[in-house]
């Protein structure tokens, strides 16, 4: 048995090793220069974990690193079935027995689904400690989710989000170039980013789905929900009332970039015969938030009293979800467009809420980037009607009272100009200039 899984091992390192690298869409995702730490890669299933593994180790071999010393290893076998943690030393020692180590160079692993093997954090940590190994982790299943890679590894990981192609991949995946300067393009330019950037509303970011027609592509879709739901969340956790959780991911995935409370849809399960408690419904989402599915944005304030009773704004993992949950039937660009927005402004790490006054005047995302500027973002299809422009540069000039340090922004869908006169101060921008 012993020889056997050792054979397996071998065979396994020399596949990965003779196999040509995939051609893969090229992610936007830099990685850290900072060493002593493994890089944990987490997100949504789909989103192209394991493609950006492969993506690194090409850099890496285009900086001149011996390919022999890349190891991808993918955990996800039912030959090593039962593999347990003091196992894990053999793929190490495998890999040298093939490949003898040198001391010009470190040996990079590459564990694709390592959370299968129960303990698998103490032999990363030491492999870390032997100064000899490079680390990438990367994975989720209904025993550990993605996010816990990282916080199961104590401080000793680094994360790397994947989440679905953002515009400029979509773009690079299409085969189209990226503008190096977007707010220079001739008419003709934009007119046919203006038509991308819709597409790309439409379709959405992940990787398989871009090629598929829309019944298709709703049916893969809805599988992917379907696995997260399954062995993510309910498997995971127990859950022996699926049903309620189902509701909560139609409503919340239904009506995107919405406001939820928690108090509210309790209320409207208990009027339909329905008892669930607040608690049970909390960790409810809590687990979907877990698996990236969705995200929930707080409103923004100092208070933490006012962001506990306030209903939290909830976005969709990407917009190509929206038309699988929403048959309303109506258009959903606007809604589309403020949770490509949220997205972006989750690459770019900036820390987010929505202000929203006494009044009811709503900005859509109050920001602060990592430099520390503050920024106040309004979303909208087009500023066309009078009445939508007179809204959202209401809201934003009450902010603006509260925020008076912070840059006002309006991002619109398309790039018609001239745009109607603006406040001083107040900057118009399609939101593909402004992500591109």
């Amino acid at each position: 048995m012993e020889d056997q899984i050792k054979q397996i091992l071998k065979d396994k390192i020399l596949s990965a090793l003779e196999s040509p690298l995939p051609e893969l869409t090229r992610r936007a995702v830099e990685l850290p220069r900072i060493s002593n730490k493994a890089i944990a890669v987490i997100g949504m299933r789909r989103a192209g974990k394991t493609s950006f593994l492969h993506q690194c180790r090409r850099d890496l071999m285009e900086q001149g690193r011996n390919p022999r010393n890349l190891v991808y290893f993918n955990f996800e076998d039912e030959r090593l079935g039962g593999l347990q943690a003091a196992d894990l030393h053999k793929v190490v020692d495998v890999h040298a027995r093939l490949f003898p180590p040198s001391r010009e160079e470190k040996v990079v692993f590459f564990f694709d689904e390592i959370q299968l093997v129960p303990g698998w954090e103490q032999f990363c940590r030491r492999l870390l400690d032997s100064g000899t190994h490079e680390i990438f982790v990367s994975g989720s299943s209904a025993k550990l989710l993605s996010r816990e890679i990282a916080t199961s590894m104590r401080g000793r990981a680094w994360e790397i989000l994947i989440q679905p192609f953002g515009f400029g991949e979509f773009l690079r995946h299409h085969g189209h170039v990226i503008p190096e300067d977007a707010g220079r393009l001739v008419a003709r330019e934009r007119a046919f980013l203006d038509h991308q950037f819709s597409a790309y509303l439409e379709v959405g970011g992940f990787p398989e789905a871009q090629s598929m027609g829309l019944a298709d592509r709703r049916k893969l879709l809805q599988g992917y929900v379907d696995v997260v739901l399954l062995r993510d969340v309910i498997e995971r956790h127990g859950v022996g009332n699926p049903t309620i959780l189902r509701w909560m991911v139609r409503r919340l995935l239904g009506n995107p970039a919405g406001h939820f409370s928690i108090t509210k849809f309790a209320a409207d399960l208990k009027s339909q015969g329905i008892p669930a408690g607040r608690e049970l419904l909390y960790q409810f989402l809590e687990h979907l938030e877990d698996t990236f599915l969705v995200a929930s944005l707080p409103l923004a304030t100092d208070s933490e009293k006012r962001r506990q009773v306030n209903p939290r704004k909830v976005y969709p993992a990407d917009t190509g979800l929206i038309p699988v949950f929403d048959r309303s039937g109506k258009s959903n660009a606007g809604h589309a467009l403020e949770v490509v927005v949220f997205h972006e402004l989750q690459r770019r790490e900036c820390s987010i809420g929505y202000w929203k006054n006494a009044a009811g005047h709503e900005v859509d995302f109050a920001v602060t980037t990592g430099s520390g500027e503050r920024q106040l973002i309004q979303v909208c299809v087009s500023l066309d009607d009078p009445e939508t422009r007179e809204r959202e540069l209401r809201a934003l000039q009450e902010a603006r009272k509260e925020f008076r340090d912070a840059r006002p922004f309006i991002l619109t869908l398309e790039s018609r100009l001239p745009y109607p006169e603006m406040p001083t101060g107040v900057a118009v921008l399609p939101a593909w200039e402004w992500i591109l």
